[in-house]
């Protein structure tokens, strides 16, 4: 039976110049999974946002939505408030109250739900999501992965049968996101509540969805079962293959035959059943360093707090960065990563220890002068630095140059943005337009909180052109990111932050290849196989090399 059909849906917003939806047509069955995916400005959001008609967009459209056989127009607030759960991309928009009790039971007071119901459901969610150790806390207390999962559960106490996310995943780290993910499944395999979610990271959503939607330019261009669309965006060579889970990366660019593998065991019985016995060649050189640079950034016993009483955020941590490298700081939720960007930027000042750039200490940098063309932050909010109603006037607050201007939303790939307000851009373009803007300072020293959240996998590939650009001008780059697979790519070096502390610094072979849970889906595939494939470029090469002559 139909729960959701959406009947040639077509919207755009006002003064676009395309739709950004056109001629949807989808059905979604009681209990389903369904995945979305798409570039960033596919229409993956605005999808989502229809699904909810306190959440839909302003502008023209055409087409209706039926919830069950009732147009999803004429279903009372109250009603889709309870039977339609959205959990958003950002944690910390969607928590509107300063105690995890009182955020969990918010839902049922609004919509007038009696107090002992209320208080049996704040129970139950809070034990389902194991969130009892720290149901009195303060929200502001929590980490990323914290504060979605609190979110989740809020929405969970509505009983909703339909659950909608949009990129939950982005702001949580891999081990978090697995297990929220894996919560979500769960909900969908016990509760039998319809869930729909989007997503630019699918390696662990594919496997355990019932369909994926491929979106483009507001079109829906595939529509199947997950195995199936891997193998039709590869035989199309659709930029969007870039997504698909590794395994089945690796499948289909080393010529496999047969089913392609969806999960990490699947690609790694795949391996076992295809690679000859004896293997002639099991690992790649490790990255050379080359000639050691100057350090860019240099932090010794550096020791920060939030409050006078509050503990330690940062506890003795150290780091060098060399000059004119692209260096990844990776971690947990709430282990202090931001925060030691905040610390070079002073944004947060640490009561002991000094942070040097260029071998100059911060605290001897005077006025502005650590931000003219030496340190800029693209922090992990974009929308915090959006103070106008467009993008081009946005960039024009940093620079007049209208060839720089040019030049640089090129390079971002926002020239098609300029006229739109940036508040109705997805998640992923308001990213590139902070960057634009970010760039526009002409930094030596470029730190990114976050940077590739929100990104599709076909921008992620762009984006690291520039950032490999940057580098060869001599410009630093201090990423700070979840993403470990664009980190395992791409990054010169990977340093690990856990409790307030840097705990190791090594190239991106050697502390991925090393690691068993914090690690690349490619590398919990083969290495059982092979010793240091850490990216499916890695496991590809090293599979070819050992296949020639079979």
């Amino acid at each position: 039976m139909p729960h959701i059909h959406i009947q040639d849906l077509t919207f755009a917003y006002p003064g676009a110049n395309a739709p950004a939806l056109q001629d949807i047509n989808l059905t979604i069955k009681q209990g389903e999974y369904i995945a979305i995916c798409g570039k960033s400005g596919s229409g993956k959001t605005t999808l989502l946002r229809h699904l909810k008609s306190v959440l839909t967009p302003h502008g023209e459209r055409t087409g209706q939505i039926l919830l069950g056989d009732t147009p999803l127009a004429q279903v009372p607030p109250i009603e889709q408030a309870c039977k339609i759960g959205y959990v958003m991309q950002n944690p910390a928009e969607q928590i509107v109250t300063d105690k995890v009790w009182h955020e969990l039971a918010f839902g049922l007071e609004s919509v007038g739900c009696d107090r002992e119901t209320m208080r049996s459901r704040v129970g139950e969610m809070a034990c389902y999501f194991g969130i009892g150790d720290w149901f009195h806390k303060d929200v502001a207390t929590l980490s990323g992965g914290q504060q979605q999962l609190l979110n989740l559960a809020s929405v969970m106490a509505m009983q909703p049968d339909v659950l909608i996310l949009d990129e939950p995943t982005s702001q949580l780290d891999p081990l978090a996101a697995s297990d929220f993910l894996n919560t979500v499944r769960k909900i969908n395999l016990e509760l039998g509540t319809t869930v729909i979610i989007t997503e630019h990271r699918l390696e662990d959503i594919l496997p355990a969805v019932d369909r994926v939607v491929v979106m483009e330019r507001g079109r829906i261009i595939e529509e199947d079962l997950p195995k199936n669309a891997a193998g039709h965006l590869w035989e199309r060579q659709d930029p969007m293959f870039a997504a698909m889970p590794t395994s089945a990366q690796v499948f289909y660019r080393s010529s496999g035959k047969g089913e392609s593998p969806l999960t990490v065991r699947e690609g790694r019985t795949w391996l076992e059943n295809t690679l000859p016995t004896a293997l002639k060649c099991t690992q790649l050189p490790n990255s050379e360093t080359g000639e050691k640079t100057p350090a860019a950034l240099q932090l010794k016993d550096i020791w920060f707090r939030y409050e006078r009483n509050s503990q330690d955020v940062l506890r003795g941590a150290e780091l060098a960065v060399s000059g004119r490298t692209i260096h990844a700081i990776v971690g947990g939720n709430g282990a202090g990563k931001s925060t030691l960007l905040k610390a070079v930027c002073g944004s947060a000042r640490p009561y002991r220890g000094a942070v040097s750039i260029f071998g100059k200490k911060v605290s001897h940098y005077k006025g502005n002068s650590l931000f003219a063309n030496c340190l800029a932050m693209l922090p992990q909010d974009p929308k915090s630095l959006f103070v106008k109603d467009s993008v081009s006037e946005d960039m024009q607050e940093v620079c007049q140059d209208e060839n720089r201007l040019k030049e640089v939303a090129v390079l971002c790939q926002i020239d098609a943005l300029l006229d739109r307000h940036p508040y109705d851009l997805s998640g992923g373009e308001q990213q590139r337009v902070a960057l634009a803007k970010v760039l526009l300072t002409d930094p030596k020293l470029l730190l990114l909180d976050e940077p590739t959240k929100g990104m599709d996998c076909f921008f992620k590939e762009a984006f690291a052109e520039i950032l490999c650009k940057l580098k060869e001008q001599g410009i630093t780059v201090v990423i700070v990111s979840h993403d470990v697979e664009f980190c395992a790519k791409y990054a010169d070096f990977v340093s690990m932050v856990f409790d307030g502390q840097v705990l190791t610094t090594q190239t991106p072979r050697q502390f991925f290849g090393g690691n068993s849970f914090y690690t690349t889906a490619a590398n919990r595939m083969s290495r059982s196989f092979f010793q240091n494939a850490v990216t499916p470029d890695d496991v590809v090469a090293l599979f070819r090399e050992n296949s020639e002559g079979m």
